[in-house]
């Protein structure tokens, strides 16, 4: 099929040249006077892009540029004028042109950008699958129980950029790269189960952990006499973040490093876990009151500003503490109008919910799936409500502060599209990738076994008296109901489990470029 142009140009009948010239090398031209008559022939066919002259009378380019935006957004157009003027430029450019051309204009300049403009993603795409597939078997080298965990955080970054380079290319590529992060995740399972308890109770060559991140990523700052917000996205993934830097680095200079979260990956126990600087049996031991067990998890949370508070007297620092959690976007509206309020504070932590909302979300919601089938659409998903979010606001006011950002995840989740049956007590809990209970069985292959919890720094209810954690992308399913529940969670994004994507995760440091 060939590429469809329309062309806006109140001198059309001198461009004949032009078009027969792109005729021949195949392209199917519709050439057009005016804006008025671009704008209609749009509404009632597609093309592949558009050529419009910037200075026509009646419906001038810029006021045509509007239109055909509205109508179809990611149509290229490019401008056509015979002014240099830079306000013009601002104009189209601040309209989202894709190029803009002086006139006089030649045929082969039409060509060349229509070109360029046209095969860019295809080019792209080509190269980007050329270069994968050259490093494919470097990259599958690397899987071994030898690695180990700065290995491991390099693969992932590896795998993940990987997987947003490619997910507009060849599906049959994007398969293989699919296999081979599994493949990843699989040698993963394997060196968190070998590696994960000596982390717990050695201090040399180990990741910091989510007891550690306060005070190796923000206490050394307050103790420079710094002012700093700690903004905690529940549930956020490595490549979410990618995206949410991507909206900031207009406003931040920002560098990004990496720690592990403990398990579960659960927020109960991570996020009170950072929150502490404590496992969750220390603040069991510790603070009775601040730490329970239970089905509702929503209630395990609710002393998080107590407990940072408790953290900041242990490593001597003053307990000031501007704390908010925000659920519901009108919630991150007023911490935005108020910003100036928080900083006058030297340390706010600030948890923000949605992105933990929304898998869960997918989880229930046949059309949330539907809009997000797999990793690429949900990245998209997400990405979509981060520029129109109040936490996106909240980071453009702290942009005009002298403040420290750090930003972080208390876990990710992962495409959960295995499922493993489970085997417990009654009183089991429900988790999909994690438990806790009596008589915990399921298939070895798929499950970090806790036989002694005390061991992992993990508080158990009696009866319970052990946890398993899945690996790799498996769900754990309980016999009964066993179709149902299987159908229901298959390909949905769960954590708590032992995968790349739940526990290797960024944590940034965001300067302001004022």
């Amino acid at each position: 099929m060939s590429t469809k142009i329309l062309w806006a140009d109140d001198e059309i009948d001198q461009l004949k040249a032009h078009i027969i010239f792109l005729e021949n090398k195949g392209f199917q031209v519709t050439p057009v006077t005016n804006g008025e008559d671009a704008v209609s022939l749009i509404r009632k066919q597609s093309y592949d892009i558009v050529f419009l002259d910037e200075q026509m009378p009646g419906m001038d380019g810029i006021a045509t540029l509007e239109k055909i935006q509205g109508l179809e957004p990611s149509l290229p157009v490019v401008m056509i004028t015979k002014s240099e003027e830079e306000s013009i430029m601002e104009d189209a450019i601040g309209n989202k042109i894709s190029d803009y051309l002086i006139k006089p204009v030649n045929p082969n300049q039409i060509l060349l950008t229509t070109k360029r403009i046209l095969d860019k993603q295809r080019i792209l795409n080509e190269k980007t699958a050329q270069s994968y597939l050259r490093n494919f078997n470097e990259l599958s080298a690397r899987f071994s129980e030898e690695t180990d965990w700065e290995g491991w955080i390099d693969i992932y970054k590896k795998l993940t950029h990987w997987e947003m380079n490619l997910e507009s290319g060849d599906e049959a590529l994007q398969q293989v790269l699919h296999d081979q992060f599994q493949q990843a995740n699989q040698v993963f399972g394997k060196f968190v189960e070998q590696e994960y308890k000596g982390w717990l109770h050695n201090d040399d060559d180990k990741p910091v952990l989510s007891p550690g991140l306060l005070k190796k990523k923000v206490f050394p700052l307050l103790r420079k006499g710094e002012t700093v917000v700690f903004i905690l996205i529940d549930c956020m993934r490595y490549d979410q973040w990618i995206l949410f830097q991507r909206l900031l680095s207009d406003y931040y200079t920002i560098s990004t490093d990496f720690y592990y979260s403990i398990l579960p990956t659960a927020t109960p126990f991570s996020r009170n876990a950072i929150f502490s600087g404590l496992y969750p049996l220390q603040i069991e031991q510790r603070y009775p009151r601040l730490w329970e067990m239970g089905q509702d998890e929503t209630s395990l949370n609710r002393h998080e500003e107590e407990l940072v508070m408790r953290n900041m007297e242990r490593n001597h620092l003053p307990a000031q503490v501007k704390y908010e959690k925000i659920i519901q976007p009108e919630e991150g509206g007023r911490i935005a109008d108020k910003i100036r309020n928080y900083t006058q504070s030297p340390f706010t932590a600030i948890v923000y919910n949605f992105v933990d909302t929304l898998v869960h979300s997918r989880s229930d919601s046949e059309v949330l799936k539907q809009l997000a089938p797999d990793e690429a659409a949900f990245r998209s998903l997400t990405e979509t409500w981060f520029q129109h979010s109040s936490l996106l606001r909240i980071f453009r006011e702290l942009a005009n502060e002298k403040v420290s950002v750090v930003v972080t995840s208390d876990h990710g989740s992962v495409r959960s599209l295995r499922d493993t049956k489970v085997f417990g007590d009654r009183d089991a809990a429900t988790n999909l990738r994690y438990k806790y209970g009596r008589n915990l069985k399921a298939e070895e292959s798929a499950a970090i076994y806790i036989r002694r919890p005390e061991e992992y720094l993990l508080p158990v209810n009696a009866p319970a008296n052990s946890y398993i954690f899945a690996k790799e992308d498996y769900f754990f399913v309980y016999p009964n109901n066993y179709n149902k529940f299987q159908n229901r969670y298959r390909d949905t994004f769960q954590h708590g489990g032992a995968s790349m994507e739940e526990m290797i995760l960024p944590v940034a440091l965001l300067k302001p470029r004022l």
